[in-house]
């Protein structure tokens, strides 16, 4: 009996060595969890032993338990790579469309060929839907989907409204309108410049021309004429061009009114009018819209595209003070077809997608997944796991809400082992083997005296 004692004394400490040199050899595995060796003293008694002086036969692993306290994070440079600030694992599948699904800590993931998110074993990471406003359709994980980056963001779409704010100097020379070409700087006063788009996505070109028409400013009113170009050519109004009043005797009040905005060639502007103080006061024509931009108008959008193209242009609260011009704002509506430019997870786990054009889409959340008993879950290797009825089921949620933790981007989960302690525990162990191997030695040198007896 003494040497099985022994022999599991011996095999307990294998069990703690074998442990030990496990955390050991993974120290610097991302998303690794060091395990602990539990043991047990052994009993076996009948219900007629004298338990007052039972020895015990020795010691059993009860359990290697995973210890699944926070490690520190490294910090990469790689906007793929997640850590989880808290509570949760991140939920991979072997592949689309499949609920095999294997939880880990480690997130070191990456685009595939098809420019899904998979990590190093090219398992796909699980993610909630989300609306166009990045809100969670569902967050169930047999709802959950690999997400796929796309290169590319949406459909060419036309522009349509452009809005300007600006203020013009109260203090400019004046113009004659009709006389205004935008090829020739000494007919206008400035200029302000912004890219539209046809419905293929094609950049163009639109610029707005301010001219301050003579005797423009008289008490209680002040006018200025705007006219506009695509690509250089101008475009006309599509209705009535705007009018504006002048005071040609100089007396302070109007005594010239109704003077079309319109130039030599025939084409019309419309009218910007302030008050005294320089705030705006109106817009003639109230809705500006251009003529169409393609044949039988300006004509100057490419082949193929929707020749009906009109452009109406909003005048944002302009001002006009005694100050030098300038620009405030200037938007249009209209996109081309972005390419990727850069991919962003928030400490909720909204993965956006930003791209060239301007535009920002969110493409899905990350889903997490907890246990009742983490300890309970099976290791699979490469620091995952797979749920089994000790852990209970898995129970998703998003990252940052309840008992769930933050998403980090551009960080790493690094091996919670203590390598200090671990060296410590070796010692342990070693030592621990050793006593166990003496006594089977001590209980062989007994055995030979026994046998030796005559």
């Amino acid at each position: 009996m003494s040497f099985n004692i022994a022999l599991s004394g011996i095999a307990a400490a294998q069990k703690d060595l074998n442990t030990t040199a496990n955390n050991i050899a993974n120290v610097n595995s991302i998303g690794f969890k060091e395990s602990r060796a539990e043991f047990a003293d052994v009993y076996a008694n009948s219900i007629f032993a004298n338990g007052k002086t039972a020895v015990g036969g020795g010691a059993t692993t009860s359990q290697v338990a995973q210890q699944f306290h926070q490690g520190s994070l490294q910090f990469t440079n790689n906007a793929l790579d997640m850590a989880i600030n808290g509570g949760g694992f991140f939920v991979t599948s072997s592949g689309v469309g499949s609920q095999d699904l294997t939880y880990t800590r480690a997130g070191a993931f990456k685009v595939d060929a098809n420019s899904y998110l998979v990590d190093s074993q090219g398992n796909f990471l699980q993610t909630f839907e989300v609306d166009k406003d990045g809100n969670s359709t569902s967050v169930s994980l047999t709802e959950t989907k690999p997400v796929r980056i796309p290169d590319t963001a949406g459909s060419p779409q036309k522009t349509e409204n452009v809005g300007i704010q600006m203020n013009l100097n109260a203090g400019d020379p004046t113009y004659d309108p009709a006389l205004f070409d935008p090829l020739d700087r000494d007919t206008y006063n400035n200029s302000t410049a912004v890219t539209m788009y046809d419905s293929l996505g094609e950049p163009h070109v639109m610029t707005t021309y301010f001219v301050r028409p003579p005797n423009a400013a008289y008490n209680g009113e002040s006018n200025w004429v705007a006219f506009y170009a695509v690509d250089g050519k101008q475009v006309d109004l599509a209705g009535a061009a705007g009018v504006y009043d002048r005071d040609t005797s100089g007396d302070g009040t109007a005594d010239t009114l109704d003077v079309p905005a319109v130039t030599a060639g025939g084409w019309k502007g419309a009218v910007i009018k302030f008050n005294e103080l320089g705030s705006h006061t109106s817009t003639d024509p109230v809705s500006i819209v251009t003529e169409t931009l393609g044949n039988g108008g300006a004509d100057v959008l490419g082949p193929g595209t929707d020749g009906s193209q009109t452009l109406t242009i909003d005048f944002d609260n302009p001002t006009q003070y005694a100050s030098t011009f300038e620009v405030t704002e200037l938007t249009q509506d209209g996109t081309t077809v972005g390419r990727l430019t850069n991919v962003e997870v928030g400490a909720d786990g909204l993965i956006n997608a930003s791209y060239s054009n301007g535009a920002t889409v969110a493409l899905a959340r990350v889903a997490l997944a907890r246990f009742s008993n983490e300890q309970g879950l099976t290791q699979v290797g490469n620091t995952s796991w797979k749920a089994s009825l000790d852990s209970g089921a898995a129970l998703a949620g998003e990252a940052n809400s309840g008992t769930f933790g933050s998403v980090r981007s551009s960080a790493l989960e690094q091996s919670n082992v203590d390598l200090t302690t671990e060296l410590v525990d070796l010692i342990s162990a070693q030592r621990n083997f050793q006593a166990n191997s003496r006594t089977l030695e001590v209980n062989n040198t007994l055995q030979q005296t026994v046998l030796q007896i005559r």
